[in-house]
């Protein structure tokens, strides 16, 4: 692992700040479409304009349209949206005051791959968002390109206004893990919040004092 002292921390959004429930929003769609959840999913996952949505080159309403079309729906945009967003747990996985934290120590910002239905969603509803600056958030929709593409962690970096080596990347997903590494970034797979927050300690970012064992307590459940 790099030795430079971490000036800031990127963070995954899915799995690792918001917990996602990906059959919740396809029993949604699946109101009124003549297939399963998981056919809803297996067919939205091998669409050729997966990518197109995830990278920003198709637009929600497009998106919406072309989904109702191959798969027979007939929701308007509002309950369509409705249905996608409810994949997104309403409650946060990591405390904010650790990120608050965090946030006195270093710089912070967000890498996920994402569409632009879930990150107006996302910065209207989670309250941790007030710790990731605007300039700091990278989003697949918004950059052009999806992890584990070196494009779209270079603009991380560059948004962060650090070099590789001294970024913290945490992702709940090893490939993109090692593409950061790839890169010089040091980064964690996260697994759990107890073991993020004895990484982030061991880094130096997350101080080892009463009120971190506060956190410690409320994410083990001690």
């Amino acid at each position: 692992m790099p030795s430079d002292s971490p000036r800031a921390v990127i963070f995954d959004i899915g799995r690792v700040l918001v917990r996602v429930d990906v059959g919740r929003a396809m029993k949604g769609l699946a109101e009124n479409i003549r297939l399963s959840p998981e056919e809803i999913w297996a067919a939205i996952e091998k669409d050729p304009r997966w990518a197109d949505w995830q990278e920003g080159r198709i637009s929600p309403a497009d998106w919406h349209q072309h989904l109702n079309r191959r798969l027979t729906g007939s929701l308007t945009f509002e309950q369509f949206s409705q249905a996608w967003n409810s994949a997104l747990d309403p409650q946060p996985i990591q405390d904010d005051r650790i990120l608050g934290s965090i946030a006195k120590r270093g710089g912070l910002g967000l890498l996920s791959n994402t569409d632009p239905i879930h990150v107006a969603h996302l910065e209207t509803t989670y309250s941790f968002f007030r710790y990731f600056p605007p300039e700091t958030r990278t989003y697949s929709c918004i950059v052009g390109a999806s992890k584990p593409s070196p494009l779209i962690y270079w603009e991380a970096v560059r948004r962060v206004n650090a070099r590789p080596a001294e970024t913290v990347f945490v992702d709940d997903v090893q490939e993109n893990v090692d593409a950061a590494r790839a890169m010089g970034m040091q980064a964690i797979h996260y697994q759990s919040p107890k073991g993020l927050i004895s990484e982030l300690q061991s880094l130096g970012l997350l101080a080892a004092d009463a009120a971190s064992q506060n956190f410690r307590d409320k994410v083990t459940g001690a």
